[in-house]
């Protein structure tokens, strides 16, 4: 299988979608982080080699440095408690808890009072669980008291959820950014804490017919709309059908095998087949050094900070 170029539309099937199903839309926003950071780096480049700031965290998906290459994040709104305490949160299949900062934060954590913050005696459904619990990123570690209210998202209402109050956020990663916290829609093997994902949450109490989403991303920098995460199924809007149906490999991540990658006429990588995984809470291609360092190339990319790579049309991609 050739991969065509990026496409506007990112679709996640977890089944087939089912006739005349009722559509859920969560519209997303794009912020452009850093497009107004790269023009300096790039004159900075000319005239000197930058400083080195150490080596990137392995394992890092969840924040894109300013400096970074494409410098785009897309998120959207939800509500939690009652009345709904409102969030910004970013849809990440790669991982599958829903957390936002917590009123009861620790004064240091600099991230927290950056943010909108979940105060649960403002919540006339709030029940609380204390149980602690953690994530790791490459940044740091999240520290945090899971409890349970109820999640307004894109017109539903009333489903209740078991999510994260974080109470300490690593360093200033999540200090900069332009959302709150993250909703999880990755299978339930990976949820911290053994908690229901919020997706199979919305299942389970019938508000949902079926654990179906997609997304839709906007890639025109002129335009306001940045998409939206569509809960049921799919729009045709966004795509030419018919789609392509290709089976989870592990049912944790969003898993996917690869047969190769073509670049232009003259470069295959993944030639031999692959695995991948499609992860909408990043906006880095990855994979082993060699082969990213040969896709730069091939793509015009340039050298930034920490060793990363942008191309010089961030938002054109080869086929």
């Amino acid at each position: 299988m050739s991969l065509p170029p990026l496409p506007l539309l990112l679709l996640l099937l977890l089944t087939s979608e089912p006739a005349g199903a009722m559509l859920i839309r969560i519209p997303l926003r794009r912020v452009h982080a850093g497009l107004r950071t790269l023009n300096p780096l790039r004159a900075w480049e000319k005239s000197a080699e930058p400083p080195r700031l150490g080596a990137p965290s392995p394992g890092d998906k969840t924040f894109v440095p300013l400096s970074n290459y494409l410098n785009v994040q897309y998120y959207g709104e939800i509500g939690l408690g009652t009345p709904p305490q409102n969030f910004s949160v970013i849809f990440d299949t790669g991982s599958s808890n829903l957390w936002v900062p917590s009123g009861r934060c620790h004064f240091l954590s600099l991230p927290c009072w950056l943010h909108h913050r979940y105060h649960s005696k403002a919540s006339s459904s709030f029940h609380s669980n204390e149980t602690k619990f953690a994530i790791q990123y490459g940044t740091g570690r999240l520290n945090g008291i899971l409890s349970e209210d109820k999640l307004t998202i894109g017109g539903l209402t009333g489903a209740s959820v078991i999510f994260g109050e974080a109470l300490w956020e690593p360093s200033l990663v999540f200090a900069f950014a332009h959302f709150d916290g993250i909703l999880g829609l990755g299978f339930p093997v990976l949820a911290v804490g053994g908690v229901r994902p919020p997706l199979d949450s919305l299942v389970d109490q019938g508000l949902l017919d079926k654990p179906v989403f997609s997304f839709y991303l906007n890639r025109d920098p002129e335009a306001a709309d940045g998409g939206e995460l569509v809960l049921g199924g799919s729009d045709p809007a966004h795509y030419i059908p018919p789609l392509t149906f290709v089976p989870v490999t592990v049912p944790a991540y969003w898993q996917v095998h690869v047969e190769r990658v073509h670049v232009g006429t003259g470069l295959t990588l993944c030639a031999q087949g692959c695995a991948a995984i499609l992860d909408t809470g990043t906006s880095l291609i990855t994979g082993p050094t060699e082969e990213i360092q040969a896709l730069q190339a091939a793509i015009g990319g340039i050298p930034l900070l920490m060793g990363e790579g942008c191309t010089r049309d961030i938002w054109k991609f080869p086929g």
